[in-house]
């Protein structure tokens, strides 16, 4: 096992997953900061600096860092480990051995639900814990976490 870059990235339907948040932050903060000002004269200047400022922050949030981070987050189910990647400024490159498995776990909110995707967690008993790959198709999420556990249990020793 070497650390390296992980095979597969995660479905390209995360990088709307990714959009949403800093939309839903920022359009009500762009919004409240125009009404504001077209209400507020004395305010008026103040707050076309906070409605620019939040409308640039929400095109970066939305539309740059989504991109960047689809291009390097990434994952893979090898025969003896699993490899991830994370990171869209910062990069997280994890290896977990299949005999340090201790718990496979699908999971898909509501947003996930609706976008078809679901997040794919592993769990050891390490000090690193659990490592998340977001961004999954469903049923590829499903897959991965019915392998996992039918792996896991194939390795009779101690996990810890």
């Amino acid at each position: 096992m070497t650390l390296r870059e992980p095979a597969h990235l995660v479905d390209s339907r995360a990088r709307t997953l990714w959009r949403i948040p800093p939309l839903v932050v920022g359009i009500p903060i762009v919004v409240a900061a125009i009404v504001i000002a077209a209400v507020l004269a004395d305010l008026r200047w103040p707050m076309v600096a906070v409605a620019l400022l939040a409308a640039a922050a929400c095109a970066l949030g939305a539309g740059v860092v989504p991109q960047w981070r689809y291009r390097f987050h990434r994952w893979e189910v090898g025969e003896e480990a699993v490899y991830t990647q994370s990171g869209w400024f910062t990069r997280h490159r994890v290896i977990i051995p299949i005999a340090r498995i201790q718990i496979v776990d699908t999971e898909a909110v509501p947003l996930d639900q609706l976008l078809g995707l679901a997040t794919l967690t592993v769990t050891t008993a390490s000090s690193a814990g659990t490592v998340r790959i977001v961004g999954l198709d469903a049923e590829v999420a499903r897959r991965a976490a019915a392998d996992l556990t039918a792996r896991t249990q194939a390795h009779t020793g101690d996990a810890t």
